[in-house]
Order: structure tokens, then sequence, then C-alpha cells
């Protein structure tokens, strides 16, 4: 498919209809949902965020973290990527104030995140054309790399130190309009003043930063990037049809609460218009249309790690339970 012929994935890509009327009441956008859920995460925040306070010098200490880091870490990333869509509140300025808080905490300057995101949107799983893709096929070592959180770390502030010293990439150039660099170079000394800050601040006496910001941070990452990593794992690339790059999976009411109704990935990239909290109900209109979602959050999960596994030791990597692209599946070897 050439670029001159080429048309944004999404739902007309993939031969997905919504009647129009439908479509207009999904994608209303209103303030209220939005600063509900802030409400109920902030609430969530401060309960979790006892317990680490009362394990506090415990080895518990470490398990509080963890529950509290995903409480923090899941919503960071699902708000960061629902404000940089600006679909999270119909006020402007409370989208992007949000956006800028939770980018702070993922470690992501805000407008690169943003552009960078509706290439996503327009190449999704588009190898050389997508700036999100992953290394395909995924091997145990590269699975294993992305959700410990080592490799985004890596690649987020290698982008911070890009920005700010102006060393542009080929594909922050294509994807960037070139009157914007001059802000992101701004918000990268920002971002990176802010870090250092931090650093000193923990040196210098300030623990609580560590045990209710850092650590857990680092510690929910994780579970927050087995909810992203099967997105599009082991699914088609270079398809114009979002149902063969994209996977939807099945939740239970805390995952869902966490991850911003993100489980429903296949209706997201379809009508990326529609706010996270339509997006029950744009999976209710449109599920005729759909593959059967992928079983829940640990389920997709293991099944993705036994697959990459097996792939890594030369076996067979046919899943059993997921939906997987036929190239991905191999008697014994890597994937071409």
């Amino acid at each position: 498919m050439t670029v001159e012929t080429f048309a944004a994935t999404g739902a007309a890509s993939s031969g997905i209809t919504l009647e129009r009327k439908t479509l207009k009441a999904l994608c209303r956008r209103s303030d209220l949902p939005g600063l509900i859920y802030l409400g109920k995460w902030a609430l969530a925040l401060v309960i979790s965020g006892y317990g680490v306070y009362l394990a506090l010098g415990t080895t518990w200490v470490w398990l509080a973290a963890l529950i509290y880091g995903t409480v923090l870490s899941v919503p960071v990333y699902a708000m960061s990527h629902e404000t940089a869509h600006g679909t999270a509140f119909r006020s402007r300025w409370l989208n992007e104030t949000v956006m800028w808080i939770c980018a702070l905490l993922y470690l992501e300057e805000p407008l690169h995140r943003r552009y960078t995101h509706t290439n996503h949107h327009t190449y999704t799983w588009h190898v050389g054309k997508d700036s999100q893709i992953s290394d395909i096929p995924m091997t145990f070592p590269i699975w294993l790399d992305e959700v410990s959180g080592f490799g985004l770390i890596r690649s987020h502030f290698r982008i911070l130190t890009q920005l700010a010293a102006a060393r542009y990439t080929e594909t922050m150039k294509s994807v960037i309009p070139a009157d914007e660099f001059p802000r992101l170079r701004r918000n990268a000394w920002c971002f990176l003043g802010f870090y250092v800050a931090i650093g000193v601040a923990i040196g210098l006496g300030a623990t609580w930063l560590w045990w209710f910001l850092v650590l857990p941070t680092l510690l929910g990452r994780t579970v927050m990037l087995l909810f992203t990593v099967i997105q599009h794992v082991e699914m088609a690339e270079n398809s114009p049809s979002i149902l063969n790059s994209t996977r939807s999976c099945k939740s239970s009411p805390i995952a869902s609460f966490l991850y911003l109704n993100m489980e429903n990935h296949v209706e997201h990239h379809l009508y990326p218009q529609v706010p996270f909290f339509a997006l029950p109900a744009l999976h209710r209109e449109l599920k005729d249309q759909l593959p059967t979602p992928d079983p829940g959050f640990w389920r997709t999960n293991i099944e993705v790690l036994s697959v990459v596994m097996r792939r890594s030791l030369g076996r067979g990597t046919k899943a059993r339970t997921i939906r997987q692209a036929p190239h991905m599946i191999t008697d014994g070897g890597t994937a071409p």
C-alpha cells in the first residue's frame, strides 16, 4: 500500500459501520465523567497510599507499594493517553492540565506523546510508519525488557535528552510540526529539571518521595505495561484493518476502572474520538461486527508469555485462547 493510496487505519479501512447519529452521541464530551473518575482515583490513591504508610519499616511495604503503584501507574498511563486524544474532558484547560500532570508521572513529554500517538492511530502497527510499534515478532528477552519497564524508561529519557539538546530524530521530524519543536525543547528541560529535583530531594532526606512516588512508580509500571503489551502483540502488522492488528479483552470492573475502559482497544482504534466513558456503549453498538474479545487481563498475558517463551525456545507458537495473526504461528523457530 503506497503513501498515495493509504487510508488512515480506522473504521473505514476496517469495513466497520456505525450510524452517524449514534456516533455523534457517543462522541459527546463532558467534564463530569472525568471529574468523577479523578475523585474516585484520588480516593483509591489515599487508601492504597495509607497501606504503604502502615507498612513502612516492614517487608510488607514492598507489597503495599506494588498495590499503591498499580493504582497510581495504570491510570497515569490511561489518563495521559486519553488526554493526549483530548477526549478526557470537554474543557480544554482541564484536559491539558491533567495531561501535563500525568505526563510528568509517565515520564514522557506531553506533546511528543500526542503527536506520536496520533501517528500510531494513523498507521496502526505498520512497520516503518507507526512510531509506537514494538519489535515483531516478540521473543522472551524483548518481552522481559518491555514489561520490566526498563525499556520504556530508557526510551523516555533518551527522548527527553534528545528534545532538550534539540537533536530531533527523523521520526520526530516526520510526525511533529516544525514550529512545535521549541515548545517540546522547553518542556523537556522542565521535565528533566523536575526529575533532578526529585533525586536531589531524596538525597537530602525526603525519603517519603522514594516510598510514595519513585518506588511505587517503578513497581506499578510493570503492571501498567502488562496492560499495554497485549494491545497489539501477536497481531498482524501492515494491515489496513484494525480487526487484524488490534486486540480487545474481557475485563473485571477493577481493571476497567484502572485502565479507563481501554480493554475495548479495537473499539478505541476504530473510533478514537469516542471518550473513555462511552467505550462500553460503543462496544455494545459494534459487537456484532467485531471478533469476540480475548480472555481477561491475566489469562491473555499468560498466553502471550507462553507464546513468546515457546518462540524463544524454537517451539511451536500457536496460541490456544487468544487471537493471533496466521504468520505469527510457526511449528518451531522464530516467525518470519
